[in-house]
This record gives C-alpha cells, structure tokens and sequence, in this order.
C-alpha cells in the first residue's frame, strides 16, 4: 500500500461525487439475444443489456447479435438510437454490448416515438420481430484482449466484465487476467467510490475509458486533486500501465 496514496484517495474519494450516466439502467434485465428470440413476449417494453458478438451490418445504424452457436438461432436486430454513432469492431471476436428497449418492428411506430429514419428495405426480413432500440452501446472486450493490446481501445469506452482479483484503495482495483492468455491484470481507477459493495473475488461490471497511466492527463481530465507526493507515487507505480477509468462498477453474474 502506498504511503500518501492510501489517506490521501480515501479522502478525495469521500469527497467526490458519482457523474450521473444516463446509458446506464440499474432496472434492466441481462438476457441473452437467443432468450428474447425464443421469448420475445415476456421481454416486449423492457429495458435489458445484452452483451454478444456482432453478426451482420443492416443499413446505415444498425446490426443483428446472436449468441446461438453456428449461427442456428434467430438474430435479434440491434437500431442505433443512442444519437452517437457507433462503428462495429473489425474484430468479431470482440463483444458489444447494447442497452435498449425492446419492441416489435413495426417501423412507422418505431420511427415515431424513438425520432428515427428507418430504411425500410433493409428489415423487410425482420417486420414484427423483437428488436433492440438501443440508447448505449459499447464495445465489450474481455480483459486480456485489453492488455494484450492496449493501443486499440486507448480513448474507447467499454464495458468489462471480470473477477475483482485485488483491491488497492477505494477507488484503485484490478481484475483478474484470464490465465489461459497469461498477461496483466487490469488496473482500474474509479471517478469514485462504487455505490453498492464489491468485494475481491466477486464478478463485476465496469463501464469507462481506456487509455494509458498519464497522471497528469487523468487528473487534468476527470478534476482529480492529488497532492505532488501522490502524484509521484502513482507514476511510479502505474506510470504509462493501461488503466480504465471507471464511471460505473457494479457487481453482476450475468455476462
């Protein structure tokens, strides 16, 4: 544990306040795409987070997810109506992970209360299926795709799911390495202390920004305040490792 550091995070910790993130929806559900397709009834009208790899583009702002194996189950159309765009990874190994509500496609209607300009010829295979009218999305990777190779998701938000292998202070953490690929824990800083209690070993949730260890960038660019010997002693520490700087973790079993 580090001299400085550890008083000196508790107290800015305590001190700072949670940015609200309006793509995040603690009511929602986490169903797999294969679920709602088989289900669509039970899930038409909620709110539900999926995480999966990206099948297919359709038209200009949307794509199909499935988790089925070989491709054999019905895909669920995913429309971007986040109002940012979002571009697929080139890697379909990689994850997204969308939150949204879903509906039937019926496209007038659809149009109409999401403010959307739907080309019709593109989902004529999906008219009244279930769809996801997606507020968020994100990539998803998993932490080794992360630390193997940083550089491609430096300045990208994500949403990573792992086990919390060790907790440093309040707001300092890291999750667990996959050993089948061998590499680096990923450190974790977050913006502020979590709202509901995590404890190491748990699976969590953390959605934020990868990017390199800058001290003086991160503290510049999300308001920290550290004091000049806690500012060295990050840098020694963690200078230029990856970090994901967090603005939500949450617990979860569900991914």
């Amino acid at each position: 544990m580090l001299s400085y550091l550890g008083v000196f995070i508790i107290l800015i910790a305590i001190a700072m306040l949670v940015r609200s993130c309006s793509y995040f929806d603690a009511k929602a559900t986490f169903p797999k795409p294969s679920k709602i397709a088989r289900n669509a009834d039970e899930f038409i009208g909620k709110s539900v987070t999926i995480r999966s790899r990206a099948i297919q583009k359709i038209g200009l702002s949307s794509f199909t997810v499935s988790d089925a194996r070989f491709f054999n189950g019905k895909p669920i159309v995913v429309i971007n109506a986040s109002g940012v765009p979002f571009d697929l990874p080139l890697d379909r190994d990689i994850k997204v992970q969308v939150t949204g509500e879903v509906r039937n496609l019926i496209i007038p209607q659809i149009e109409r209360e999401f403010n959307l300009n739907i080309q019709d010829e593109y989902y004529k295979d999906y008219i009244n299926q279930p769809v996801i009218i997606a507020r968020y999305l994100t990539l998803a990777p998993q932490t080794e795709q992360i630390t193997q190779h940083p550089e491609q998701y430096y300045h990208h938000q994500v949403a990573v799911t792992g086990k919390l292998e060790n907790i440093r202070s309040p707001i300092l953490l890291t999750l667990d390495k996959n050993q089948l690929f061998g590499g680096q824990d990923l450190l974790v800083l977050l913006k502020a202390p979590p709202k509901v209690t995590i404890n190491q070993g748990q699976t969590i949730s953390v959605i934020g920004e990868v990017r390199p260890f800058v001290v003086t960038e991160i503290e510049r660019e999300y308001n920290f305040t550290w004091d000049l010997n806690v500012k060295k002693e990050l840098e020694a520490e963690y200078g230029n490792r990856t970090v994901l700087v967090a603005e939500i973790v949450y617990p979860t079993e569900k991914f």
